[in-house]
């Protein structure tokens, strides 16, 4: 078992280590953060100088990288070149906003996805099973911004029930269309998955010797099937849960969320290195954690996947 965890663990810091290289690299690709900011003023080429002097731009490529990363161990994220402030405080103001809404969409997922995928198993071939299932499919087809703005259209702006974006009071009524334009594909994949899994179990022989017992079909279902079940759906489970950070990026602009999504993309606008690097950082941790906790629970569901190490 702890050689399964060391092995893990040792992937996912080499994967974050990869994706923030990466991405420090490519940023400076973009172009010149300072003639972006001083388009407008028409600085003199001193002045140009000297704002890439203070903020370390005239510095090698390979020297910024090393302090950059040398910055990450000590606490040191950098300070934001449009706000002039740190950045691990522009993100701690926002990513509270964040993961309420993906925690409230991961719910969702859960308490409806699974259930639902549960229900059509068990109406195998019928009605209910087949119209549960063309929603799915329907839900799962649908990209979340463009479900996004057609939310926007008929709840905001015809029936105007909610608001369109941004964060206010009562809150809940703010959360209402971004937690739908989000969990909908993966709600839906959650069912799917859970349907075609049970499936496979459910008419397996210990389950036919379990109903033999007298044990009753809903306990059979849930106690027996669905656990044996579960690998395929915490596997969707953690991969929903690793893109709702990634994906709300665009539902957030979508819907001027005050994330780090809407910072994110704003800052990549204005060339902002440092946000960008953290935040694509942040995503790329979450992710990658939320995989390797993935894993770890298969060696804990499956002994022979942690005794295979």
């Amino acid at each position: 078992m702890k050689r399964y965890v060391l092995m893990r663990v040792l992937k996912a810091i080499l994967t974050i280590w990869f994706v923030y290289t990466l991405v420090f690299f490519l940023a400076r690709l973009t172009g010149d953060p300072v003639e972006w900011m001083t388009a407008a003023g028409g600085a003199s080429e001193e002045a140009k100088q000297q704002l890439r002097h203070n903020l370390g731009l005239d510095l090698p490529l390979s020297t910024q990288y090393i302090r950059s990363l040398a910055g990450l161990f000590t606490g040191d994220s950098g300070n934001s070149y449009y706000y002039a402030r740190p950045v691990s405080e522009l993100f701690a103001e926002r990513i509270g906003y964040t993961l309420s809404l993906g925690g409230i969409v991961f719910l969702v997922t859960i308490f409806i996805g699974v259930p639902l995928g549960v229900f059509a198993a068990v109406k195998h071939n019928r009605p209910a099973d087949r119209l549960t299932m063309a929603v799915a499919i329907v839900g799962n087809t649908m990209p979340n911004f463009v479900l996004g703005i057609l939310l926007i259209f008929f709840f905001s702006l015809k029936l105007r029930m909610f608001p369109s974006g941004n964060i206010g009071e009562p809150l809940w009524r703010y959360y209402v269309l971004p937690v739908i334009a989000l969990a909908v594909v993966p709600t839906a994949s959650a069912a799917r998955l859970t349907r075609s899994s049970l499936l496979d179990v459910v008419r397996q022989d210990y389950l036919d010797s379990a109903r033999a017992k007298g044990v009753r079909e809903w306990k059979v279902i849930f106690k027996h099937g669905l656990r044996n079940a579960l690998i395929p759906v915490i596997t969707i489970l953690g991969a929903q849960l690793s893109t709702l950070i990634g994906g709300s990026v665009v539902v957030e602009t979508v819907f001027a969320w005050p994330g780090i999504g809407t910072l994110i993309v704003n800052s990549a606008q204005q060339r902002d290195f440092p946000v960008v690097v953290f935040g694509v950082l942040v995503i790329a941790s979450s992710v990658t954690i939320v995989n390797l906790l993935v894993d770890l629970s298969y060696g804990l569901l499956d002994p022979r996947i942690r005794d295979s190490y």
